[in-house]
């Protein structure tokens, strides 16, 4: 399984030392660069996590193709579909946890531990089969007319998280003595995207917080512990943006931090998992925040 480890961060890596950043680039290259990005599909319309979501974002992106579904040979075959001769296959992955037995535990030792493991799988893009049903067939999908008023869904899911946020001064940033996020103003931003990413980015830092999500949050800018962090922010609000459909728009200021994610990246060919899976639950906590979420968990 190192093997899938490595092929997922050589392309992260590649992507990065190229200039793109696959989780802010469009996932087909017949869309305008401002549609916003949208998380890949499995069969049944479910939406990738995780690292799925980035491997498959950047496949897409390299590779042209303009539908968001995947699926594997046998789910195609299932249909009445046929995967084209010479389609590449792409892996996709499954994290499962089985429990042992600790045989030689003492008394007040755990009798039993869980294991957590990953499982590759191969997925195919439904650009790459024929005789799909339509809805499966990929579509540049429709860009908003530009615009300079709020979004009033984003505003609510934000307002939702019952974070403190404070606007004002030229920095944007979450403090995590103070416990709060400080923005510059709305109308400090050329288009109401950059605002709303580095927005979720920032709340994204916010659920680290002890009482929260309880990520390490004491790293120092120039450390890999810092950067890890600022990737875990950097992938909440991508993942954040495609759930909210808007387009997640690059900071100014992120340039300086893409030489030490491919530090990381290097270091580690485990990391990048690593920062997808603490993004998903940072997305899943906030959008446990949202009323209807809690309602749910009322019933």
């Amino acid at each position: 399984m190192t093997n899938s480890y490595q092929s997922v961060t050589d392309r992260i890596v590649a992507m990065l030392e190229s200039g793109t950043r696959p989780w802010a680039q469009p996932w087909t290259s017949e869309a305008p660069i401002s549609a916003p990005l949208a998380r890949p599909l499995r069969v049944n319309g479910q939406a990738y996590t995780g690292a799925n979501v980035l491997n498959l974002w950047a496949a897409a992106s390299v590779r042209g193709f303009a539908s968001r579904t995947w699926m594997t040979f046998k789910a195609a075959k299932e249909m009445g579909a046929h995967v084209r001769k010479g389609a590449r296959a792409e892996l996709a992955f499954y994290v499962g946890q089985h429990v042992v037995q600790n045989e030689g535990a003492e008394e007040g030792e755990e009798s039993e531990r869980v294991i957590s493991f990953l499982r590759a799988y191969s997925v195919f893009n439904a650009d790459e089969i024929d005789d799909l049903p339509a809805r499966y067939l990929g579509k540049a999908p429709a860009v908003p007319a530009p615009t300079v008023v709020r979004m009033s869904h984003v505003d609510r899911f934000v307002g939702s998280t019952s974070a403190a946020i404070s606007h004002g001064g030229n920095r944007a940033y979450y403090m995590p003595s103070m416990d709060a996020v400080r923005m510059p103003h709305f109308e400090q931003f050329r288009r109401p995207e950059g605002y709303y990413s580095v927005l979720l980015h920032e709340l994204t830092h916010w659920t680290g917080h002890a009482s929260r999500c309880a990520r390490d949050l004491s790293g120092r800018f120039g450390n890999e512990a810092y950067a890890a962090e600022e990737l875990v922010a950097e992938l909440g609000a991508a993942f954040l943006c495609a759930d909210l459909t808007i387009s997640a728009e690059p900071r100014e200021d992120h340039a300086s931090y893409i030489a030490s994610w491919i530090k990381v990246l290097r270091n580690d060919n485990r990391a990048i998992f690593r920062a997808a899976a603490l993004a998903e639950k940072a997305a899943g906590f906030l959008h446990g925040c949202q009323p209807d979420r809690l309602a749910e968990a009322a019933d």
